[in-house]
């Protein structure tokens, strides 16, 4: 069983609330536009974790993160890609990929729009999980806090954070 704490699109904000919602998650995944190293250091040094770079991510991120990830948890793989479209509109940079090999989980961000959806088709979960910084229009700051246990997924929490 691991507990896995999700973020997106921080855009250089730090915020102490990641550290105390992600407390008892044994990795920290951050779907891109992590704008600034500072942000992903620090969340590095409080739990294993893994990244992708965004769209506003300068080449001292892309240095250290790629643009697309896959992994496998506990009995689960997963694909990770800042701007990857949701099921149903999958984005064209990432549709081949999930068409010709999908993966148990499909992680994006980028929209600021927290979605979580299984697509039926491609039998897997898709999960953006909003944006957790304050640059733009979303109006809510979210996390997302899930169990991967022998492939499969449960006891997913959203978090609102105020501000």
């Amino acid at each position: 069983m691991t507990r896995i704490g999700l973020l997106s699109d921080t855009h250089a904000y730090w915020d102490e609330k990641y550290l105390k919602y992600f407390e008892p998650c044994d990795e920290i995944w951050h779907a891109g536009d992590i704008g600034s190293l500072e942000v992903a250091e620090r969340l590095a040094a409080f739990r294993p974790f893994r990244a992708v770079y965004g769209n506003i991510d300068g080449q001292e991120i892309r240095r250290v993160y790629p643009q697309t990830l896959r992994f496998t948890v506990d009995g689960a793989t997963v694909l990770m890609k800042h701007i990857g479209g949701y099921p149903g509109h999958y984005d064209p940079s990432i549709e081949g990929s999930l068409l010709a090999n999908p993966p148990k989980l499909f992680v994006s961000g980028h929209s600021h729009i927290l979605k979580v959806k299984f697509d039926k088709t491609l039998g897997l979960l898709h999960i953006n999980p909003g944006a957790a910084g304050l640059y733009g229009f979303h109006k809510v700051r979210t996390l997302v806090r899930f169990v991967i246990d022998n492939g499969l997924f449960k006891d997913l929490e959203v978090i609102e954070l105020a501000g």
